[in-house]
């Protein structure tokens, strides 16, 4: 594809921005560790919000839900829409939380609050795990993305991609740190949004697809509108909704949906004002991660299916496009390059920021766990400020290199998704309830992790029984949590609990609710152990919760509807919505902070 002056103006200029901010911040950057990864904690709502929107409009999304859509149809969005619910738990519950404890790192809470060696071999181990393995895999799938659309857009051999695609992201991400990453998440997120509408509009109103109505009306597209699986196949209902719904969000640990907070996520709400902002970004990332961006490459999938109805037109289209990276998800690429110069720019320009975004984050977060909860805790700690900053911005270029290899082996960004939810499969409770359950130790978290690893690696190398790996990858997450959770529980009930000093520490700076605490409240009364009696009011967090749940959904729901033509229906989902926000205002006021 041959690129038009305008186009390549505006892709360079945005590199330029980029770069021009890096540069800009990375004098301040380099001042402490705490400046480079966590922005000094004093970052406003609003550009964390927007940032934690940013990193996960990364530029494997599009293509996720273009294969979705284009294999199992709208509603076979419910895989990631129902991890809506551990979103808005985030909000209302562990955003305090997690600003409360006053960590640096989300894997620094291992040490706040659980205690012995088992608690600094699980903060040690889970750095280099999920700071490294994790992460490089994390970011190889969403550089498989950028490989895809580096061949179909301009026929590039996938290691040119790697090298054009990560040399600036590393550059920016390791010279300018979070303040970098965030400002420049900002710009990204304004460039990605106005690409992605301006192709839907545009996309859906070529000739051969017809504009709205015709394209609805198509009868490979029809079929496929549905936003609630079919009741009547049982199979399908299942897996699509019921699943999701039932099961998976509170039971997978997923970047960017972590069961409790974690992650980039965790790192976001630690680098806020206070309480109050940290609550006010996670809720602004759910709504507009939800609600407002999903409709654009949903029309795109759709309009893929008009121009090419299956894998063959769309190989018999690209016949240079190697076997091992054939796949549904090209349809989003194959599309984009039916647009005209100058949008063309902006399109091709917004998933390179949707790219950049994503992978500076992950560069910056995993640098995190390596400078902090592996080198400074384990190898030197008596490290200065400078050094850390030194060993993060080393650890950034290792980390894109690694990604960049191993995403040359991966094949399918929904492969990639399946695998990242089967290794996380059953860990999911225990990070949830380790803030309400004062039982949960170290050992708790390892076996988690330990026995879902095995799982999955059971379920990957068919080296299970029979009856393991002959069942549906849906079926065979469901064993994973189940087998998981109860490793986990027993564990916990077969180990000693943390050392009551440290419970006693971690009770009275968090200032968890609920009854999970007062077995050991109990045990500080006949102790003489001191323990603050201020907790807050989950009734309320939880009505808060259940409020931006119908708030998200019912605007998903009420645009879908208004795009399909029901208006009356739209009617209906929209003003649940203004009467969610309202209600949810009123109860805003009674949040304690």
């Amino acid at each position: 594809m041959q690129l038009a002056t305008l186009d390549w103006i505006i892709i360079l200029g945005f590199f330029v921005i980029f770069l021009l901010i890096g540069l800009k911040v990375s004098k301040k950057a380099g001042t402490s560790s705490k400046e480079f990864f966590l922005s000094g904690r004093n970052m406003p709502w609003w550009l964390l919000g927007i940032s934690m929107v940013a990193t996960t409009f990364s530029a494997d999304t599009p293509n996720l839900v273009t294969d979705i859509v284009r294999q199992n149809g709208v509603a076979g969005n419910w895989v990631w829409w129902a991890f809506l619910v551990t979103g808005m738990l985030t909000v209302f519950v562990y955003a305090k939380l997690w600003r409360k404890s006053g960590v640096l790192t989300d894997l620094e809470f291992y040490e706040t609050r659980y205690s012995g060696k088992e608690a600094a071999f699980l903060r040690g181990f889970r750095a280099i795990y999920l700071g490294v393995f994790f992460n490089v895999m994390i970011m190889a799938s969403v550089s498989l993305a950028a490989i895809k659309i580096g061949e179909i857009m301009f026929g590039l051999e996938p290691w040119k991609t790697m090298l054009y695609a990560s040399v600036i992201t590393v550059a920016y991400s390791s010279m300018g740190g979070l303040r970098g990453v965030i400002l420049t998440d900002f710009l990204q997120f304004l460039v990605a949004m106005v690409g992605s509408i301006a192709a839907a509009v545009y996309i859906i109103n070529l000739p051969e697809v017809g504009g709205l109505t015709e394209l609805l009306a198509n009868p490979n597209v029809a079929p496929k509108l549905d936003l609630i699986p079919d009741f009547n196949n049982r199979e399908l209902f299942i897996t699509l909704l019921v699943m999701p719904l039932a099961v998976q969000w509170w039971s997978v640990w997923y970047p960017g949906a972590e069961p409790g907070g974690g992650g980039y996520i965790a790192q976001r709400m630690l680098s806020a004002k206070d309480e109050k902002n940290a609550v006010s970004a996670t809720l602004l990332f759910n709504i507009t991660h939800y609600a407002l961006r999903p409709w654009p490459w949903i029309l795109i999938a759709l309009a893929s299916l008009v121009v090419y109805p299956d894998l063959e037109s769309i190989r018999s289209a690209f016949p240079n496009i190697s076997e091992g990276k054939m796949g549904h998800d090209l349809g989003y690429s194959a599309m984009l390059l039916t647009l005209p110069k100058g949008l063309l720019g902006i399109v091709i320009a917004s998933l390179i920021a949707a790219f950049m975004s994503t992978i500076s984050t992950h560069l910056n977060w995993g640098s995190s766990y390596v400078a902090y909860d592996f080198y400074q805790r384990f190898v030197k700690p008596e490290a200065s400020e400078k050094e850390l900053v030194n060993i993060g911005r080393i650890s950034t270029v290792v980390l894109m290199i690694f990604a960049a290899l191993f995403a040359l082996v991966l094949t399918s960004a929904y492969d990639a998704f399946q695998i990242l939810l089967q290794v996380g499969a059953g860990t999911g409770a225990v990070f949830l309830f380790r803030w309400f359950w004062w039982r949960i130790n170290a050992y708790s978290e390892l076996t988690a992790m330990v026995v879902s690893f095995i799982m999955a690696l059971l379920f990957f190398e068919k080296t299970g029984p029979e009856f393991m790996t002959s069942i549906s990858p849906d079926y065979q997450l469901l064993l994973s949590v189940g087998v998981t959770t109860f490793a986990w529980v027993a564990a916990t009930l077969l180990t000693k609990p943390t050392d009551y000093n440290k419970l006693a520490a971690f009770f009275n700076s968090v200032k968890p609710y609920g009854t999970g605490w007062n077995g050991f409240k109990k045990i500080a009364q006949k102790e003489g152990i001191h323990l603050e009696a201020k907790v807050g009011r989950f009734s309320v967090d939880l009505l808060a919760m259940f409020l931006g749940i119908i708030i998200v959904y019912s605007a998903l729901f009420g645009v879908g509807m208004l795009l399909y033509g029901n208006i009356s229906t739209a009617v209906i989902l929209l003003s649940v919505t203004l009467v969610s926000v309202l209600l949810l205002l009123r109860t805003w006021k009674k949040l304690t902070f």
